[in-house]
């Protein structure tokens, strides 16, 4: 089997959900990373080796999107037919437009007065907005099955991540 046709959970023997346990994850990873390091293979002939290559890398590449719960959401919503587009797709409902142009302005604000209390404040609200889109998107992807709409909560945590990343 190509190394790259097993879906991300699959290779770790994982169910494809977005709840995951993350002891589980890493359980899995070094499991699999312990098979198919290429210096098990390092005897082997140059075929053996590129195929451990190949499957160390997938492992690699599954295990760093598994572990990001915005690129698990992503991945899982792009398995389920709905692709996340976001270069393309930016829209965003007004009232969360709004919400980011608050945001930041109040990051603005808080760094002229020089307040970091005030950034602070900023960063737990902002982060309190992350945890609730994640669980909007984990409710999205396992309970109800609508994966356009965890694409659109995806979307949305991406923003909300680039203001996490400025704060």
């Amino acid at each position: 089997m190509d190394a790259h046709s097993k879906s991300h959970f699959a290779l770790f023997g994982l169910p494809e959900r977005f709840a995951l346990d993350p002891d589980a994850l890493e359980a899995a990873y070094r499991r699999v990373q312990a098979a198919v390091h290429p210096d098990r293979f390092a005897t082997a002939g140059d075929t053996e080796r590129r195929i451990a290559m190949q499957w160390a890398a997938q492992a690699n590449e599954a295990h760093s999107v598994l572990r990001d719960p915005a690129r698990r959401a992503a991945y899982l919503a792009e398995r389920r037919g709905a692709a996340i587009q976001a270069e393309s797709n930016t829209a965003m409902p007004a009232d969360f437009l709004a919400l980011q142009m608050q945001w930041h302005e109040a990051l603005d604000d808080a760094r002229d007065a020089g307040d970091p209390a005030a950034v602070a404040a900023l960063r737990a609200q902002v982060a309190a907005e992350r945890d609730a889109t994640l669980e909007r998107i984990a409710r999205a992807l396992d309970v109800e099955g609508d994966a356009p709409a965890a694409a659109q909560g995806v979307r949305k945590l991406m923003f909300v991540e680039r203001l996490l990343a400025d704060l």
